[in-house]
């Protein structure tokens, strides 16, 4: 980007753009209608729209490798200023905003361009969102004091125009200095203002893995928090590659986090060349801060989902005909080991743990029961868990075994160690069928994929042929030695219940046959040598003078 100039005095910050052609173009049409009677009052002349893009920006199309090393830098320009886990708290609703604003713009401009008309190409139909007056990138972007306080005000006046933004996009406050300097804000203005993030510039897919790159560094720099709402992408694909999504389908994932399971759900369709349209996506987030990533990430994503925010256990969104609501698919990642939930469950309403109350200290199989309650008669689920709920006794051991009994279980992956950020505990995948193929029945198939894995720095990473291999031997549902194993409920019984990977898949060597009369000989032969040594080392003594 060229900047004609920055103007700076004491705390006030001026940023001036230079013209481009286009808004040259769109100025001297609005100069031409207000010279002729102007707009009516109230409305937005088109000199209001900027260009949407700011200053002379770069023409070429950004690649997806530019694209997060520009992103990542708006976190750069907070460095030292700003506690990391807070990053992602200012830099993602800017970013969310300069797309909508850009966006916006280059409808604005094609809807021009096709019914030349300012008034036509202003309709609500033409948007999907509406930018009020005064609310564009540019109107921040031109402020030379109170920088923060205008963005606040332009941030809640779209929110007001755009019901299903609010709490989204005006969540976050700008005008706090002692937070996020001054300085600093405008900086990340002016990263911001480098590039066009119109649907013609930046693809959504592009932008929505842009975005996740950034969740993804976010969590690098502060993984203390980072599980809250982040599952690495490469568990997600195991997930839904084995779930496996269709056209029509719905798909629910009661503690979404930022997304994933239900973008990689839309994505799987793309890439298996059906209509990505007809899948219906649902989810719901405890969090506030998190539901706002969310929300914006499918955005951007270009996606339509219907995300609540809200408690799963204790205020399920998702209601129908007295009941929950219910999905073919429901994946999903929630906390591991929530403590506290127990209350909640013994005074349940909508009949979600027929297989038990889960324990005061651990809410895992808790949400396996609300899951298989919110799936449709053929539906399917596939949940993250750590591996201690696999053998846990006690009152989830219960609950385990009636859900094993029930012929619910289908199939359990055993994951690497350290795949995840704010843990180094292995993980797991647990997948239940309500309607078991007729030659999956009474049988439970185990996969040991925790020896396939790529070693980074400070965590490890499913590569992709570690995804392809575990997705495939669900697929084959065949034993293959030290990696599955299909066995049957009687054996699982036998083993008390314990869904445990290594108690059935047989991972180590086998011992290689002993001849007992050869090893006899050698023994012998040994105890010979050994003799003759004895001998010697008494002579050396008695030569030395040492005698008893």
């Amino acid at each position: 980007m060229v900047f004609v100039g920055k103007e700076r005095s004491g705390k006030s910050y001026r940023l001036i753009p230079e013209e481009s052609p286009r808004t040259s173009r769109i100025n001297r049409v609005s100069n031409r209608r207000e010279s002729s009677g102007g707009l009516a009052a109230g409305k937005r002349s088109s000199s209001d729209l900027g260009p949407v893009v700011q200053g002379r920006l770069v023409e070429e199309k950004v690649t997806r490798e530019e694209l997060g090393r520009w992103l990542w830098s708006a976190a750069d320009i907070l460095r030292g200023a700003v506690r990391p886990e807070r990053y992602g708290y200012y830099v993602l609703p800017l970013l969310f905003f300069k797309r909508l604003s850009d966006v916006y713009s280059e409808e604005y401009e094609e809807a021009l361009e096709k019914y030349g008309d300012e008034e036509v190409a202003r309709q609500r139909f033409l948007h999907r969102f509406e930018m009020p007056q005064g609310c564009l990138w540019n109107d921040v972007r031109q402020v030379s004091t109170n920088v923060g306080d205008k963005l606040n005000k332009v941030l809640a006046e779209i929110a007001k125009e755009n019901p299903s933004l609010d709490g989204v996009i005006n969540r976050v406050d700008f005008n706090n200095p002692i937070e996020l300097p001054l300085e600093r804000l405008v900086r990340l203005i002016e990263n911001f203002s480098q590039k066009r993030l119109g649907n013609k510039d930046v693809s959504p897919d592009m932008l929505g893995d842009g975005y996740e790159y950034l969740l993804k560094m976010f969590n690098e720099e502060a993984p203390q928090r980072a599980g809250e709402f982040y599952t690495p992408r490469e568990v997600v694909r195991v997930l839904v590659g084995v779930l496996k999504p269709e056209e029509g389908f719905e798909v629910y994932d009661p503690c979404c986090g930022s997304g994933g399971m239900l973008i990689e759900s839309y994505y799987y369709l793309v890439r298996a060349g059906k209509d990505p349209k007809k899948l219906f996506l649902f989810g719901q987030e405890i969090n506030p801060d998190t539901w706002t990533i969310a929300k914006m990430n499918v955005i951007l994503h270009g996606l339509e989902a219907e995300i609540h925010q809200g408690d799963t256990f204790a205020d399920p969104k998702f209601l129908e005909g007295g009941g929950l609501k219910r999905f073919n698919l429901v994946p999903a990642n929630p906390m591991w080991n929530q403590d506290g939930y127990d209350s909640l469950m013994e005074n349940d309403r909508l009949g979600r743990f027929q297989y038990g109350i889960a324990t005061k200290s651990s809410a895992d199989w808790g949400w396996i029961q609300h899951m298989l309650a919110s799936l449709k008669p053929s539906g399917r689920m596939g949940i993250v868990l750590d591996q201690g709920a696999l053998f846990r006794g006690g009152a989830e051991g219960n609950i385990r075994r009636k859900v094993v009994e029930a012929d619910l279980v289908e199939c359990v992956v055993a994951l690497p160690e350290r795949l995840f950020y704010n843990t180094g505990a292995p993980g797991c995948l647990i997948f239940l069928n309500k309607r078991k193929p007729p030659e999956r029945r009474g049988k439970v198939l185990l996969i040991h994929a925790a020896e396939n894995f790529e070693k980074l720095r400070n965590m490890n990473r499913l590569r992709d042929e570690d995804i392809k291999k575990i997705v495939q031997a669900y697929e084959t549902f065949k034993d293959v030695p030290k990696y599955t194993r299909t066995v049957g409920l009687n054996e699982v019984k036998e083993n008390d219940y314990n869904l445990s990977v290594t108690r059935y898949v047989g991972i180590f060597d086998e011992p290689e046959p002993v001849e007992v009369a050869q090893v006899w000989k050698e023994l012998k032969e040994l105890e010979e040598e050994r003799q003759v040594t004895d001998e010697k080392l008494k002579e050396y003594l008695r030569e030395l003078g040492y005698e008893h």
